[in-house]
């Protein structure tokens, strides 16, 4: 099939499942590195955790509430990828379906709990999603996309981690 256009109506299909996913592959093998603009902006994605774990630590407690809702939003947006990875396929994987909803599950029991407490299981969360993701996104193609998630995960849980400390203190 034909490649989108900006005047490409949003109802006009532009691949078929299995070539899509085919495309997919295709494009992931020859790409050594995520694009420019897709690293500018996930370490852009950054600044909430780096800038709400130091403002929790210089005394500004009610920012732990902030950097824990951003990172239960960041959570789901991770389970949401393994949705759109499936609903590419002619048959979705079951499995990527239901893993795709358990970090927004596990986030929004997170910001049930004491601060402290929320911001060490999204901490965690967040490295069991980069753990499904090494794995997923490896039999997917997809594995160059890890160069830019792992230094992300870290920074991000670190954050989380960090403030956890300091809002317990």
């Amino acid at each position: 099939m034909s490649k989108p256009t900006p005047n490409t109506p949003l109802n006009t299909p532009i691949s078929t499942p299995s070539s899509a996913s085919s495309s997919l592959h295709a494009q992931a093998a020859v790409m050594s590195q995520p694009p420019a603009w897709a690293r500018r902006l996930g370490y852009l994605g950054l600044i909430p955790f780096v800038t709400g774990a130091a403002a929790v630590c210089t005394g500004h407690a009610p920012a732990a509430h902030g950097l824990a809702a951003y990172a239960a939003t960041i959570a789901s947006f991770l389970g949401a990828i393994h949705w759109g990875l499936t609903m590419r396929e002619a048959q979705p994987n079951n499995a990527a379906l239901a893993w795709g909803v358990m970090p927004s599950l596990i986030a929004w029991v997170a910001l049930l709990l004491p601060t402290a407490a929320g911001l060490y299981l999204l901490a965690g969360l967040l490295l069991v999603c980069w753990g499904v993701d090494r794995r997923v996104y490896a039999r997917s193609g997809l594995g160059t996309w890890m160069s830019l998630r792992t230094p992300l995960t870290v920074v991000a849980t670190l954050s989380c981690l960090m403030a956890a400390v300091c809002s317990s203190l």
